[in-house]
């Protein structure tokens, strides 16, 4: 089976079909092409997906994927961005193996293509003009062999007649001897013109037009079995990657088998346990007649003995109101069916105990009390933790006690860390400093000692940290005893906001013999509050400059407790960095505030009160 020998004569739609495989092959690539940008597509947005429900860093999101279910949620989503990849790995393989392939291999089949019909139109143009030089010869021997005959007749003719001259008869004989041998030349090269014609005629349709289109039926071949292998190869791209998207699969299952309900409820115990004990029975208020409250062994020795001592553990009346919402906390106050909740404690050692009231008495004054204690906002810290933004306590007092702890275990941790990095990168310093003593050509060992000085201020700074947050840890462990009042004042927040309503208001007012004291309890609240007050404000006196400062860069202070600065401009400092990022500086000894750490060039007088010295 040749296309030589049975097509011979359909040169024009070989040409035709040709050029459709090649259409169809072009369309093949359009095909896969297509293929790979859906699956680049299908990739992306898989990649955005898993993306978008990631959790935020130092987010609540970032807490609650702590629960199993949420980590094998978040296994899904890696497992889903490798997903992702195997179908970006499908893309590239069809592109690079497939797609560029074919594109060059289309170059070539049109170059391959171009070039054989170039030589068949070039073999049939040959054949043509030797075509019409037979037909030229044919025709000029067939005008010879007339004209000859004309002569021949014409010769005859005068031979015949005789009144025609001798000479004239002579005349028309070589005329028509030379119009025989015109014939007789015409006739000799048509013969051979038609001999050559014949040659070259065999010569295409057995030798150039089945060698032509042989090579053409090859061509063709290569280009069905190329296409062949480019669809194999297209569907081995999408099996090479089905066993690695199987073990994406698999680790989905995986990660929903190892969710554990058991251990999601524990982290729950976790998350939210307060540490406080559930509250004690509300004792039963006899409305009906005056009566005075039983006064407990405990109340009335501690009242014997002197100032009472505040519970913080065991079953307590006390200890039911941080648990009560408001609303039903003032219908209890308020509401006649149901009798008052207990009161809060006092501090004051000078209730009166057993004081009898009766019902309005208590009611009206405790609930205006309570309402004024539930609707209040919370006290300022002070003006310089205004300034800075703070509104957390540092010791995370505003917790529960076991949420605490954890609070304050995690910043411990967290600067025990900070500590070892440092540290790090301190022995680095120093080994780098050896090197320089040792090889001079190296470096200059003094270049280093600004920052060695640096990181060892920096894990003096990070151990002192560490070591209050210890010591506010092992105070809520039950290690320490009570902060005092000059400690809490150092840590630059006020405790009062958050434990005073756990413990002070919600027992303030309750006598060691647990019945209510409503005047003596508000007075020594307002006292309390009034020497809160004025220690907030200890800090807040012109304080003595210990050292200037040139500004390096303009900053423009636009939020309150900053100040403005000019590049350049020397001003006097009054408070250094404590970590935070901000210095206290002051100009013209009427303006102060604070500028970021970074925008300043800090020069410390030693001699001056409360400046730290460099090592």
């Amino acid at each position: 089976m040749s296309w030589g020998t049975e097509l011979w004569d359909q040169f024009d739609n070989l040409e035709k079909h040709t050029q459709w495989g090649i259409d169809m092959l072009e369309k093949y690539i359009k095909f896969v092409k297509e293929r790979t940008e859906i699956e680049l597509s299908y990739a992306k947005q898989l990649r955005n997906l898993s993306k978008k429900y990631q959790p935020r860093k130092n987010s609540k999101e970032e807490e609650e994927y702590r629960y199993t279910a949420c980590k094998a949620f978040l296994s899904t989503l890696n497992e889903m961005n490798d997903y992702a990849g195997q179908h970006e790995v499908i893309s590239e393989n069809m592109t690079s193996q497939i797609t560029v392939d074919l594109m060059r291999y289309v170059q070539e089949l049109k170059q391959e293509r171009k070039s054989n019909f170039h030589d068949g139109r070039k073999a049939q143009q040959h054949i043509e003009t030797c075509w019409k030089q037979l037909e030229s010869s044919k025709r000029r021997f067939e005008r010879d062999c007339k004209e000859a005959d004309r002569a021949q007749q014409y010769f005859e003719k005068m031979d015949a007649d005789i009144n025609v001259t001798k000479a004239d008869v002579e005349k028309a004989r070589q005329q028509a001897q030379l119009r025989h041998q015109m014939a007789e030349d015409s006739k000799a090269e048509y013969s051979s013109t038609l001999q050559r014609f014949n040659q070259e005629q065999w010569e295409y349709y057995h030798t150039h037009v089945p060698n032509i289109f042989q090579k053409i039926q090859e061509m063709e071949e290569r280009r069905i079995v190329r296409i062949g292998e480019s669809m194999k190869t297209y569907a081995e791209a999408d099996r090479q990657v089905i066993p690695i998207i199987g073990k994406c699969l698999d680790g989905i299952v995986k990660a929903a088998e190892s969710i554990d309900q058991k251990n999601d409820s524990q982290l729950v115990i976790e998350a939210y346990k307060s540490g406080f004990e559930p509250p004690g029975d509300i004792e039963f208020e006899d409305y009906t007649q005056p009566m005075k409250r039983t006064v407990s062994d405990n109340s009335l020795s501690s009242a014997k003995e002197g100032k009472p001592e505040l519970k913080f553990g065991g079953k307590s009346r006390g200890k039911l109101w941080p648990f009560i919402k408001k609303n039903k906390l003032m219908s209890l106050l308020t509401s006649p069916h149901q009798p008052p909740p207990p009161p809060p404690a006092s501090a004051s050692p000078s209730a009166v105990p057993n004081g009898p009231q009766s019902p309005k008495q208590q009611k009206e004054p405790l609930s205006h009390r309570f309402n004024e204690f539930m609707t209040s906002k919370p006290k300022i810290h002070c003006f310089r933790s205004l300034k800075r933004g703070g509104a957390t306590p540092e010791d995370f007092s505003n917790l529960p006690p076991e949420q605490r702890r954890k609070k304050l275990q995690q910043k411990v941790d967290d600067l025990n860390k900070e500590i070892q990095k440092e540290t790090d990168q301190r022995d680095a310093i120093t080994k780098m400093k050896d090197v320089y003593l040792k090889n001079p050509q190296m470096g200059d060992p003094a270049s280093l000692d600004h920052k060695l000085a640096e990181v060892t201020q920096n894990i003096e700074k990070l151990r002192l940290e560490t070591q209050k947050f210890e010591a506010w840890l092992a105070e809520v462990e039950g290690r320490l005893p009570a902060r005092s009042e000059q400690s809490r004042r150092q840590s630059g927040m006020y405790d009062g906001q958050t434990q005073q309503p756990v413990t002070n208001c919600a027992q303030d007012r309750e006598s060691p013999d647990g019945s209510y004291t409503e005047e003596q309890s508000q007075e020594s609240e307002l006292k309390v509050l009034a020497t809160d007050f004025d220690d907030e404000f200890d800090d807040e006196e012109p304080l003595p400059a210990i050292g200037t400062c040139k500004a390096l860069y303009t900053f423009e202070g636009q939020n309150e407790g900053t100040i403005s600065v000019v590049e350049g401009e020397m001003l006097s400092v009054i408070e250094e960095d404590k970590g935070d990022g901000w210095t206290r500086i002051r100009r013209n000894e009427d303006e102060e505030g604070y500028v970021p750490t970074s925008y300043v060039e800090v020069y410390l007088d030693k001699n001056a009160k409360g400046a730290k010295t460099y090592i």
